[in-house]
């Protein structure tokens, strides 16, 4: 006689997706501080006190200051810049009050009139007159 076979129950394999599982680390935030770095402007170095003169010096002369504040002296005048025709101009950040001046030619001849002033910070533009 025959075996009896019984058929055989084929099971199906069905395709999975395996899915990547991620490694979860857990990052501790950690904030930095960043220092506020204030500066503190002093406005002395910021503030700009100008004397212009406009005159004519004649050729090969030079315009002097003397005065008292930013650095001038009655005792010995500091140049002026010849920026354009007859007109000479002095600049500085050192004035902390008002400057009182007087121009000079060739730091030799006096200016006519009162000494001149000028606040700190502001910008005086004079035509002295001269007799020489």
């Amino acid at each position: 006689m025959a075996k009896k076979t019984t058929p055989k129950k084929t099971v199906k394999k069905v395709a999975t997706k395996k899915t990547a599982t991620k490694k979860v680390t857990a990052t501790k935030k950690t904030t930095t501080k960043k220092a506020t770095v204030t500066k503190k402007a002093t406005t002395a170095s910021l503030v700009q006190t100008r004397i212009i003169a406009r005159v004519d010096v004649g050729f090969g002369n030079a315009l002097y200051l003397r005065g008292e504040g930013a650095g001038l002296s009655w005792d010995k005048g500091a140049l002026m810049e010849n920026i354009a025709p007859y007109e000479w101009a002095f600049s500085t950040t050192r004035a902390k009050a008002p400057v009182a001046f007087k121009c000079l030619i060739n730091d030799q001849v006096w200016a006519d009139g009162e000494n001149q002033s000028v606040a700190a910070g502001g910008t005086l533009i004079s035509s002295p007159v001269f007799h020489w």
